[in-house]
């Protein structure tokens, strides 16, 4: 079905290939699962099998490409027998409702309109898109992820390329796409998923290939993979395949319609919760009295008029790492955009003791987004950390690079690394911002085994600097590592 035959590839203005004499062949109705370190060389290979390159990124192109038998020249073509999900569904989106986004290949293919609207309804049934409401900038990361695989199979391609599609998915949503991915192999559909987090994968990969410095460095048969222990696995870098344990650590002190209470949390599934009854929860010890922090009073948030955040009350405590937590939808990234000033709301916010205007939490917040290719400004690395770091931090500036593994990145252009090293280029210039309240929403997407470690450390120094450090994420690996507290939200029904 797709065939790399030594292929070479550089962008232009890199100083290095970043795949270098890559072979992989992957059979038809194969399901093969690509991973390894960060900047290794996934994406671009991807990119190469739906004609990304070099039809939309400029550079230097040798060896053979083969999808369904033909050269990549014609990109209709390779359009009509891929369908592909990127790491950031955004951007990706060529409308802003759901049916018009899932409709959208199949009006470019010419397809009969009454075909269009079968098509649209079988998989809006199949991927659970009706109890989806707004428009698609207004659902939740995950929510977009969902929508981006259901309109990437929408034309029904042969072959599904998935660049990390579970980076920004709560373990339901993680288990609901699993259940997908296993329908489309049963199908027939060649599956090439390059990812990180492996468990979900083990029982559905036919093969796991193991990329390095830009070609395949190990290859493992499904008949392999009862061999493989997690010393073989932390070996070469790679998270385990066996699922990850939920956390448990002292719950933050919160209540309200949004807040999930300690002791009716799902210890292994996910639940929305009603709008009511939501009790309060103990400040733990080390909380808010011992150390200031960050305490939120009937905080209130809508989109058109529909309730999406109701927090009657939450402590967030300086010096620790508070993990907030929860299923796709329930207000996490809008949490963190009223904490940051960006987003409207009813309530008030106050850090020690003392009420924060909008303006001056724009001020006292800095943010790690989800997509952080919005967060990258200049052309260098170097230029990158200066452009937010405090004085008194700047003097930390090449520690920070080193333990990220950016050191040697430093005159590279920000938006020439790979995912997970653009995704630690934004840690590192949070943790020189010298900010009050420092936010990391989903800050792992994109990042491996090793870097996980070094991420973790450095939230931690945030924290003990004496900083309010949340962080907003699915990765359960991470939270093992990384949180102190967890304020668990919940969807309002």
């Amino acid at each position: 079905m797709i065939e790399l035959r030594n292929v070479r590839w550089a962008y232009q203005g890199g100083d290095t290939a970043v795949l270098d004499g890559l072979d992989l062949r992957i059979r038809r109705g194969e399901t093969v699962v690509v991973c390894g370190p960060s900047g290794s060389g996934k994406s671009s290979a991807l990119r190469l099998m739906n004609g990304l390159i070099p039809h939309f990124h400029d550079g230097k192109l040798e060896g053979e490409v083969l999808v369904a038998g033909e050269p990549i020249t014609d990109l209709a073509q390779v359009g009509r027998v891929t369908g592909t999900v990127l790491q950031h569904p955004r951007r990706q989106f060529f409308t802003d409702t759901i049916d018009t986004e899932l409709a959208f290949a199949l009006e470019n293919f010419g397809t009969p309109p009454e075909r269009i609207r079968e098509r649209v309804r079988e998989v809006v049934t199949e991927f659970r898109l009706g109890e989806l409401d707004g428009r698609l900038r207004e659902l939740s990361g995950g929510q977009q992820q969902r929508v981006a695989c259901a309109a990437a199979v929408t034309h029904g391609p042969p072959a599904l390329l998935l660049d990390e599609p579970t980076s920004n998915l709560s373990p339901q949503g993680i288990a609901d796409l699993t259940a997908v991915l296993r329908h489309l192999r049963e199908r027939g559909t060649t599956l090439v998923i390059a990812e990180h987090r492996l468990h979900y994968l083990r029982e559905l990969a036919d093969r796991i290939v193991v990329m390095q410095d830009g070609r395949v460095a190990k290859e493992w048969s499904r008949d392999e993979f009862p061999g493989l222990t997690e010393e073989m696995m932390r070996e070469e870098g790679l998270r385990s395949l066996d699922a990850p344990e939920r956390i448990h650590v002292a719950p933050a002190f919160g209540y309200g319609p949004s807040v999930q209470p300690a002791e009716t949390r799902p210890e292994d599934t996910e639940s929305t919760g009603e709008s009511g009854g939501a009790t309060a929860v103990a400040p733990a010890a080390g909380g808010e009295a011992a150390g200031g922090g960050v305490v939120l009073r009937g905080i209130r948030c809508a989109f058109r008029g529909r309730p999406v955040l109701d927090i009657t009350e939450a402590h967030l405590p300086a010096g620790v790492i508070t993990a907030v937590t929860g299923p796709n939808g329930a207000g996490k990234t809008t949490l963190a955009r009223v904490l940051a000033g960006l987003q409207r709301h009813s309530g008030e916010v106050l850090l020690d003791g003392r009420t924060m205007s909008r303006s001056r939490r724009q001020r006292e917040t800095a943010i790690v987004m989800q997509d952080v290719q919005r967060q990258l400004f200049t052309d260098s690395v170097t230029a990158e950390l200066r452009l937010g770091a405090v004085p008194e931090q700047a003097g930390h500036a090449a520690t920070v690079l080193a333990d990220l593994d950016l050191d040697r990145f430093d005159e590279r252009h920000p938006l020439s690394l790979s995912g997970g090293q653009q995704q630690r280029l934004v840690v590192a210039t949070a943790r020189l911002s010298g900010r009050r309240v420092v936010i990391f929403d989903e800050p792992s997407s994109g990042v491996d085994r090793r870097h996980l470690q070094s991420m973790t450390r450095t939230m931690r120094d945030v924290a003990e600097g004496g900083a309010v450090v949340l962080l907003i994420s699915h990765d359960a690996d991470l939270l093992a590592l990384a949180a102190d507290r967890e304020l668990r939200l919940r969807p309002i029904r």
